[in-house]
């Protein structure tokens, strides 16, 4: 297994892969642990300093206090905040109460393509990992998206010996993935050792914490008595209840997750 300086060092040189390769990188960041553990990663890559957009897709629906995280670690840590949004399909009154498979698409998946192709990034750094969801278990470090910004999961390229696919063709870009080798429990380890900021809302409260965040009227607190990060690492070493049980979208239907990824969602 490996240990936390492996991991970190593997992450490094993937992000640094990814910043040699493309001309126009971007990274995600949705403000939650994983994202913000990426961000970090990138700025001990890049000594300090993220030298690419960050982007946030906003779908009107966060949490009030992603939006204040947000706002704060971007200014200290003097990041350049890109914020991508549906606008037209908010005016039109898009929610998870109209239907949350068309949400998901059309205030994450078409704000983020518009945004990608407005500004014509070639590949964009996510924080996703395998043991996270089944269908992320499918992806390779880097994993091309093609010019309909779809992923075909049945057809991906060989990664052998550390080399990496960076070819992309005008309309495609490429998906980079530098901690798809992590755990649950590995970024929370790697948040006690960097001391690394994360959003007061992973800390239980009245018998409730959230283990994972989304949008407000599709994600739901778990029962945890969890108030630090020594509690959740002891949760997380004991627990059998996967991390996304209150994501709705996951519930909602075995297969919504590949599908929306299929489609281009994160």
């Amino acid at each position: 297994m490996l240990d936390l300086k492996d991991l970190e060092n593997r992450s490094i040189y993937i992000v640094r892969e990814a910043y040699a390769e493309f001309k126009r990188p971007a990274v995600l960041w949705s403000v939650g642990k994983d994202s913000t553990t990426m961000l970090w990663l990138c700025r001990k890559a890049f000594f300090g300093k993220v030298p690419f957009p960050v982007i946030h897709i906003d779908t009107g629906y966060k949490f009030k206090q992603m939006y204040e995280f947000r706002d704060r670690i971007a200014a200290e840590w003097g990041l350049d905040l890109r914020v991508a949004r549906n606008e037209q399909a908010q005016k039109e009154g898009v929610s998870p109460q109209t239907g949350k498979m068309e949400c998901c698409t059309r205030l994450k998946t078409e704000a983020l393509r518009s945004f990608v192709e407005e500004n014509d990034f070639d590949a964009l750094i996510l924080a996703i990992r395998r043991d996270e969801h089944g269908i992320r278990a499918k992806e390779r470090y880097f994993s091309p998206r093609d010019e309909n910004f779809k992923w075909d999961y049945k057809d991906q390229p060989l990664e052998m010996w550390d080399q990496f696919q960076g070819l992309v063709t005008q309309g495609t870009h490429m998906r980079v993935h530098p901690i798809l080798h992590w755990r649950e429990l590995d970024v929370w380890e790697y948040i006690k050792a960097e001391g690394i900021p994360v959003n007061p809302m992973y800390f239980a409260r009245n018998g409730k914490r959230y283990r994972s965040l989304g949008c407000e009227p599709c994600t739901a607190p778990i029962d945890s008595n969890a108030a630090t990060i020594d509690g959740i690492v002891e949760e997380l070493r004991n627990t059998k209840i996967a991390e996304r049980s209150g994501r709705a979208q996951d519930k909602e239907n075995a297969f919504t997750m590949q599908k929306l990824r299929a489609l281009g969602y994160m």
